[in-house]
């Protein structure tokens, strides 16, 4: 049941933000994609951390 809810939730993703991407891929340029690319790894690493602590307190 689990990996129906996680493929709607990424299907549903998809439909929404494939259409934005391309609207506003123009707009963005390289300049704004460099700008936010410097926050991804430090996110995925609070993740990562966030997911760890939940996996032990569980």
């Amino acid at each position: 049941m689990n990996i129906f809810v996680i493929l709607i939730s990424l299907f549903v993703a998809l439909v929404i933000l494939v259409p934005l991407l391309e609207k506003y891929q123009s707009k963005m340029g390289l300049e704004g994609a460099t700008k936010y690319a410097k926050y991804i790894w430090p996110l995925v690493m609070i993740s990562l951390v966030v997911q760890l602590i939940y996996m032990l307190v569980r």
